[in-house]
């Protein structure tokens, strides 16, 4: 038996693998994220919203969505049996934990109760590429106002989050549209069945992808995709389906203003009274964020808009990628929708019976950092390693420790090589952990209460333009030796030249 070889049989060991759908990630992946999360936390905060983290586990019952009439309740989402029996999933989102703590809470809360949450979410889904089943969400939501100011705050405050995560103010548009109009078509048709509406909105939903004709068939008999597999339509009459013809075609047009194309979909027609009432509040969402300053090319309306969850009742918005995105071999890449959210009035209601306005919005964390990152627009430096100290002798240990201390005492985040490699191996260690500096204090450095410091950015920067091995060993590019007394100061000049200002 080798050294540091487990005495255990081939057979036995277990194969090193991901679970499908959920994946290892790194320093710089994890740590863009967070960014994202605390420049976005900071917009909540802002705006008057405070933080609320609810545990990853909810009873089953209380989640709703995807649960089937089954013994087991594990489709969609992740369930186990507790030992008193009763059924508890992974959370699917954050808005279902929500609705439950502020029916549970409501008494004690401040009314509208706002709050922001972020937090790994679980869904039992076939995952694909980009699709996992384990991802970070944001979200910010405002429950116990009706007033469409609600609607429109949140929807002017995605948009500044998204900015302050790292998108600039023409890479992203926020559309929106309203549950209702749908509702008052379906209701002016006749349509009332609830599965029969339901998927008439997931076809809608697919407008900008299948265009009039795809859609057209998924309203009526169904539609057969380019793979073979069929998707069974609505079945709507065709008065209805050639309502909601006219109804899409007038929001086709992206140089309208808001208004504007609230005035195109009244002349449209065909929307009844709840279609009508849908006007009125998204013209007032309208005229609140005019007053916040809230471009039309930020917000626009674009009645194609549904979302595809079930318990939207109002107002509904998505956030769309406008920046230009390319995958690893140059290819580009559509993003499509980073975020959405909308108006989810019955919601609580599950747990009290009484009706309790809300309202919010959430965007895919990873989902944004993978967008920024496809885009060249990921802060690779801000995601440097440690400044790594080199060891030479273990008898010299106290000299590198109390130079570690002084570094990390000073901000500067600093570590100790600590494997049993010579100086060689010691650069490479540091070469990879994207360190922007190294320190030596061997024996001779000691001695002379000096320290060299190798800046290893301007070092790599330096070494390419120099022609030979020879010239490289000579000039030392990136390397300087000082007064022991100086270390803090110098590579807190190296690191801070590496970072860029604040």
């Amino acid at each position: 038996m080798t050294k540091n070889t487990l005495p255990t049989e081939a057979s036995a060991r277990p194969e090193a693998r991901n679970p499908r759908g959920f994946a290892d990630r790194r320093g710089r992946d994890l740590i863009a994220e967070r960014r994202i999360v605390r420049q976005v936390s900071e917009v909540y905060e802002r705006w008057g919203f405070e933080p609320l983290d609810t545990g990853a586990f909810e009873y089953a019952d209380a989640l709703g969505k995807f649960l089937p009439d089954a013994d087991r309740p594990n489709e969609g989402v992740f369930a186990l049996q507790d030992d008193d029996e009763q059924w508890m999933a992974l959370r699917y989102d954050l808005t279902a934990p929500l609705a439950r703590f502020a029916a549970q809470n409501w008494e004690t809360l401040p009314k509208p109760f706002r709050r922001y949450a972020f937090g790994s979410v679980w869904r039992n889904e076939k995952p694909g590429p980009g699709r996992f089943r384990e991802f970070t969400q944001c979200d910010a939501d405002t429950v116990g106002s009706d007033r469409p100011e609600a609607d429109a705050e949140i929807i002017a405050m995605a948009g500044e989050g998204l900015r302050a995560a790292g998108l600039d103010a023409d890479q992203a548009v926020i559309r929106v549209a309203s549950r209702k109009l749908f509702d008052g078509l379906f209701e002016a048709g006749g349509v009332t069945d609830p599965v029969q509406k339901l998927t008439a909105l997931r076809a809608i939903d697919k407008f900008d992808r299948l265009g009039w004709e795809g859609v057209a068939a998924l309203l009526g008999e169904g539609r057969l995709d380019d793979s073979g597999d069929y998707t069974k339509g609505a079945q709507l009459p065709l008065g209805v389906a050639s309502t909601i013809e006219a109804f899409l075609a007038s929001a086709g047009d992206a140089a309208l203003s808001r208004s504007q194309t609230l005035d195109a979909v009244a002349r449209a027609g065909g929307l009844g009274a709840m279609g009508e009432a849908a006007l009125n509040e998204l013209a007032a969402i309208d005229q609140a964020l005019n007053a916040m300053k809230v471009g039309q090319d930020a917000v626009r309306f674009d009645p194609t808009i549904v979302r595809g969850l079930e318990y939207y009742t109002g107002a509904v918005f998505e956030a769309e990628l406008l920046l230009e995105t390319t995958d690893d071999k140059g290819r580009a890449v559509r993003f499509g929708s980073i975020g959405g959210g909308g108006r989810y009035d019955d919601l609580v209601a599950r747990f009290t019976g009484e009706r309790l306005p809300a309202t919010g919005f959430s965007f895919g964390v990873s989902r944004l950092a993978s967008a920024l990152r496809a885009a060249g627009r990921a802060e690779d430096a801000a995601v440097r390693g440690p400044v790594v100290l080199i060891v030479f002798s273990d008898a010299d240990m106290p000299h590198y420790l109390e130079a570690l201390v002084e570094l990390r005492n000073a901000g500067i985040a600093a570590e100790l090589y600590l494997g049993r490699a010579g100086m060689k191996a010691q650069m490479k260690y540091a070469d990879r952990r994207g360190s922007p500096a190294a320190v030596i204090l061997g024996g001779d450095e000691i001695a002379a209460g000096t320290v060299t410091i190798k800046d290893l950015d301007a070092g790599r920067a330096a070494a390419s333009a120099i022609a030979g091995n020879d010239a490289w060993k000579a000039e030392r590019p990136g390397q300087l030796s000082v007064e022991r007394g100086q270390l803090v100061e110098t590579v807190r000049r190296i690191v801070t030249a590496t970072l860029g200002p604040a």
